[in-house]
């Protein structure tokens, strides 16, 4: 991991970080996903090592903060975008 990246939410499968991965991106947050699932060949190692969503330090608390409005948002509206 980059020395300049800080997770900013973990998740027990890479399905629902690569979805706020799209999120963080989709709102020009630059992230990555970490994980260690052995190449995908033993995704249940998620659940000892969850996926994480990392993104560089001067992004963290945008980053959090759209994070969080996403969640709090009813399933059926569209993403919140930050402005």
């Amino acid at each position: 991991m980059p020395e300049n990246a800080y997770v900013v939410r973990t998740f027990p499968n890479s399905v629902e970080a690569e979805f706020a991965r799209s999120i963080l991106d989709a709102n020009g947050i630059a992230s990555m996903v970490l994980k260690d699932d052995a190449g995908g060949m033993l995704p249940f190692l998620g659940v000892l090592h969850p996926a994480r969503v990392v993104v560089r330090q001067k992004d963290v608390d945008s980053a959090v903060r759209l994070l969080d409005a996403v969640a709090a948002t009813d399933p059926k509206s569209p993403p919140p975008l930050l402005n």
